[in-house]
């Protein structure tokens, strides 16, 4: 019987309990000294409690060394026995607070310790005040902060922001172009740049974390959120998963693929979303079905989240939308089963805002049964943003009855800590003012302006009566024209997500429009007129030598930009008609997709595909009068009418106006394109 015993019980778990020390001797030279010779030369000796015992306090003196508080507080530890030893002394209230993400407007010092809440965010528009200072954020979250870390164990908050395009919900920020534009660039380089820059812009507000990139692969224009996507073929949207080490920092060359990765205080946690298939719902409607095959689903919108893995994203948020009538915020199969285990994705998954509702038709029906569902599912942290007394309590109560073990409740704060200490957070909970100025810093906003001159996308460009193309056009003239609703007009110039969730009218920020880039590129000795609704009676006897007409989409943002019609609102094809029949004119177009774009083309000399630019118009101008040459291809397919759609390459009736990766050129003084 005892010979049974040493062999079914005692060995094993004395090669177990071996094989763990000795891993973690790897870490501690000192130990290896003190202990290996005893592993290896007595080895049965662990076989009874004491000499166990014994190696155990040998082994974390040495580890600890002076280090007296808690384990877990030691950064000189590693992630992972951190990670077990505060999870070991945590009560079920704080591990459920840990899984708890509310919205700022409803956080309170008394609720972020009460409540033990894990992460706060702002939702779009949600801000200290409008125009607040990048001070002002940081005393904002420095104050929820200080709360968080007041108590028992003292686990510091993580404040999630969508910072998708720039720090695009902050007054000042640099408004990098939509990704359906950096798309158009071809430049996985240039993307990572944009998100180091976007980083520190973030970081000077004290905020952590940021809810980007979006990987989606936009498979019909009709998609609200189609401007999110980089491009409807998944391989160019794998290329600009880039952002992600841009925002983290590179992995080391000896990185697991799943595990998270953020390279410091300077570097953000990034969130790859929306999983899966969002840009492939029926007809394009926001939060809609994805009908398709499992082979379909992998091959077409899961190879980005691949290199997500790989660049060590550090969160990814799940999709609103359907998988073959399933909700993804309870698809275990697809969450558990594939994300976590096949991708072996280490870090936390994270709904998106309300998502877990939305598990019920209507929302919010039947609340107990989607925080369930959801939880089961695998979602790790949860967007509540406001109801977090009722997640907590209908969560609490499931635990406690059984219904949710509490191994899944066990998983889903491993992977919440292993992000926040992987990340430093622990050591630098507050924010770093020094990062201030770093906020609509001149080097971004000169980015941001390389990105937009490389995002333009020439679909057209004539002769004119001289025999050359319309562009690049001559910087000195006697007089020329602006035209058009987008000509001046900031906020509709950065669309959507730009400092209120769905986008605004006017100088919502700071930047150049594109009247303000076309009087600052010109020669001194030239007249700009700016009219943004010309009769073609003035334009006829203005005495212009050409114009530049800006139209396009109004902003929008998720399902308010579905569009079965794609066409753009009036006066915008009326204004160019007015004026192009007058004068040779190269019209601009703002927009987040293709769309119906005959009639700007039959009037145009010249057709821009500017998409949603941002705050640095001189990109625009940098091609338009030729310093830089026009580089851009689309990335998307153009269609010949909305009766197509979806139409992608290798469907049967794939027939595009302008077929993924058109774009004329042009060569620039200042370049060769």
């Amino acid at each position: 019987m005892a010979d049974r015993l040493r062999s079914c019980v005692l060995e094993p778990l004395e090669d177990r309990l071996t094989e763990i020390l000795i891993s973690s001797l790897q870490w501690f030279s000192q130990v290896r000294r003190r202990l290996l010779p005893l592993l290896r030369r007595h080895r049965m000796a662990l076989l009874t409690a004491p000499a166990v015992f014994a190696a155990l306090l040998l082994f974390w003196s040495a580890a600890l060394g002076d280090y007296a508080g808690p384990l877990y507080k030691d950064p000189a530890q590693p992630v992972e026995a951190r990670v077990a030893d505060l999870l070991g002394k945590m009560t079920l209230a704080e591990k459920i607070g840990q899984m708890t993400q509310i919205e700022r407007l409803v956080a309170t010092p008394d609720v972020l310790r009460n409540y033990f809440v894990g992460s706060l965010l702002s939702g779009g528009g949600s801000v200290p005040r409008k125009g607040a200072t990048a001070a002002e954020w940081v005393a904002m979250v420095n104050d929820f902060q200080k709360a968080c870390l007041s108590t028992r164990l003292g686990i510091p908050m993580i404040y999630g922001i969508d910072a998708v395009h720039g720090h695009n919900n902050v007054y000042g920020a640099t408004i990098f172009p939509h990704n359906v534009g950096l798309g158009a660039t071809r430049d996985p380089y240039l993307v990572k740049r944009i998100g180091a820059a976007t980083a520190l812009e973030v970081r000077a507000t004290g905020i952590q974390y940021a809810f980007a990139p979006c990987i989606a692969v936009c498979r019909d224009p009709r998609w609200g959120r189609c401007y999110e996507s980089y491009s409807d073929d998944p391989r160019i949207v794998q290329s600009m998963t880039e952002l992600i080490p841009g925002l983290q920092g590179d992995v080391p060359k000896d990185f697991t693929a799943g595990m998270p990765y953020v390279a410091g205080k300077n570097k953000v946690a990034a969130c790859a979303k929306h999983f899966v298939g969002d840009g492939g719902t029926v007809n394009g409607i926001n939060e809609n079905n994805t009908v398709i095959n499992r082979d379909g689903l992998m091959s077409i919108h899961m190879p980005a989240y691949h290199n997500a893995m790989q660049k060590g994203v550090s969160t990814v948020m799940i999709s609103y939308s359907s998988w073959n009538g399933v909700k993804m915020h309870a698809n275990q199969d697809l969450i558990t089963g594939y994300l976590k285990n096949t991708l072996n994705f280490k870090g936390f998954v994270i709904s998106d805002w309300e998502g877990i509702d939305r598990i019920t038709t209507p929302a919010g029906s039947n609340y107990p049964y989607s925080v369930n569902a959801s939880i089961s599912a695998g979602l790790d942290m949860i967007m509540v943003p406001n109801n977090y007394q009722s997640f907590i309590s209908i969560l609490t109560n499931f635990v406690n009855t059984g219904v949710i073990p509490v191994s899944r409740i066990d998983d889903a704060v491993t992977r919440i800590l292993r992000v926040k200490f992987t990340m430093g957070l622990f050591e630098y909970p507050y924010a770093d003012s020094s990062l201030a100025d770093q906020l609509g810093k001149q080097e971004h906003r000169d980015l941001a302006r390389e990105a937009v001159r490389k995002s333009l996308v020439l679909l057209k460009n004539d002769e004119v009566s001289s025999g050359k193309p319309l562009l690049p056009l001559p910087k000195k003239a006697t007089k020329i024209l602006v035209a058009g609703s987008h000509a001046d007009n900031l906020g509709y110039q950065c669309g959507g997500w730009t400092i209120e969730w769905q986008g605004d009218t006017g100088r919502t920020t700071v930047g150049t429009t594109i009247l303000d880039a076309v009087k600052a590129a010109v020669d001194p000795s030239t007249q700009v007129v700016f009219a943004e609704n010309p009769s073609a009676e003035f334009v006829k006897g203005g005495g212009f030598s050409y114009a530049i007409v800006a139209v396009g989409e109004h902003p929008y943002t998720e399902t308010k930009g579905d569009n079965l019609n794609l066409t753009i609102p009036e006066p915008g094809v009326s204004t160019v008609e007015a004026v192009c029949g007058a004068v040779p004119c190269a019209t601009v177009l703002i927009s987040g997709r293709p769309v119906v774009v005959q009639p700007l083309l039959a009037a145009s000399k010249a057709l821009v595909a500017a998409w949603l630019p941002g705050s640095e118009g001189l990109g625009i101008t940098d091609a338009l009068f030729g310093d830089y040459g026009f580089s851009g291809k689309l990335p998307r397919n153009w269609f010949r009418s909305v009766d197509q759609l979806p139409m992608n390459v290798g469907d049967k009736h794939y027939d595009p106006l302008f077929g993924l990766g058109y774009g004329l050129t042009t060569k620039g003084t200042k370049n060769n394109y």
